[in-house]
């Protein structure tokens, strides 16, 4: 288990930091730089090769809250997923030099509570954060699937949301779980949704199913939900384009850029499916287009990796990314779930 999620995590990275230096580039401008096949390797981004965006950031924080909402149940404290995640949010919006939260959600972000991640140096970079984040966070309501708090459907709640799928077993909790989370800050049923598909998929592939088995799985969930059209068109198109188009780049911008959700997570699974099991292969596609490379190459490698594990990944991406230790210790950490005594108490702090 610990392999698989240390795949999903590293996976993510990997897709996000191999997309980020292409991130608004068309395909056009890709290929001139970068040669026909495109992009193949970690570029030059934010000063580094293999710099992780807010994609990766706000994935390790939603982990930091699930951990910290384990911990305080264990402990006999309430311990509500969503609110601690939102409370894990809030210190990652500290790490973006933003204090607007200290006067709406003081608790959140004291010193005592920061916990191990937030001290990480390279995760208090700041990586072209999604405005809406931003704005939500800085807001004194939570958002949630009944109550939003804006019509938002951009692809930002889609890519925090694997670890809801390595935490929560059961893929019909994980799909409900990644709605809630991603509705923190994306008020849109095609918003939120495809994140619980995303979760729902990922919880599924840790538990060993195959591929094809989880998406139909978390597939019948979604028709389950209200206002499913949009997000379930985007997928039913990703898997039309499987069955019956040329894996290449010019079929992948077909499916949309992936600013918004519901495409982001139609190139996602395409990309996945279209890998057939190889790594490298699935995450490249998901990236080499003229859209929001970062976050498709997030969701494929997320998909990828929970199916690859650390192991699948190759070894050339894992040397240099940035935090990859840090990720491999999250990774380690939702594997456990929780671990009693002190040192665990002063990674994920409950008060």
């Amino acid at each position: 288990m610990v392999d698989r999620v240390a795949g999903s995590l590293l996976g993510g990275a990997i897709g996000d930091a191999l997309g980020a230096p292409i991130e608004f580039t068309s395909l056009r401008e890709i290929r001139e730089r970068f040669g026909p096949a495109g992009i193949t390797d970690f570029a030059p981004a934010y000063g580094r090769r293999g710099a992780i965006t807010d994609d990766t950031q706000m994935a390790l924080f939603t982990a930091d809250g699930l951990l910290r909402a384990e911990a305080s149940r264990r402990a006999g404290l309430p311990g509500d997923d969503v609110t601690a995640v939102h409370q894990a949010y809030l210190r990652w919006l500290l790490t973006q030099r933003d204090a607007s939260q200290h006067r709406t959600f003081p608790a959140a972000t004291r010193r005592e509570n920061l916990g191990w991640l937030y001290r990480q140096k390279e995760i208090r970079s700041v990586r072209a954060p999604g405005t809406t984040c931003i704005a939500s966070l800085r807001g004194e309501t939570i958002g949630s699937p009944e109550r939003p708090v804006n019509a938002s459907k951009g692809c930002g709640g889609l890519m925090r949301i694997a670890p809801v799928g390595l935490f929560v077993a059961d893929p019909r909790d994980a799909f409900e779980l990644g709605c809630r989370i991603a509705a923190i800050t994306h008020g849109h049923p095609s918003g939120f949704l495809a994140a619980g598909v995303l979760a729902s998929l990922i919880a599924s592939l840790a538990s060993g199913l195959a591929l094809e088995t989880s998406i139909d799985g978390a597939f019948a969930l979604l028709r389950e939900r209200p206002s499913h059209g949009e997000c379930a068109g985007a997928l039913q198109k990703a898997l039309r384009a499987f069955a019956e188009r040329e894996p290449v780049p010019e079929t992948v911008e077909s499916l949309g850029a992936g600013w918004v959700a519901e495409e982001a997570l139609a190139i996602g699974v395409y990309a996945a499916l279209a890998a057939r099991g190889e790594f490298e292969r699935g995450v490249l596609l998901a990236v080499n287009h003229g859209g929001d490379s970062d976050s498709t190459g997030a969701v494929a490698g997320n998909i990828l990796g929970t199916i690859v594990g650390k192991e699948g990944i190759p070894a050339r991406y894992l040397e240099s990314l940035e935090l990859g230790g840090a990720i491999e210790e999250v990774a380690r950490d939702l594997a456990l779930r929780y671990r009693d005594g002190a040192e665990w108490a002063a990674r994920y702090p409950t008060g």
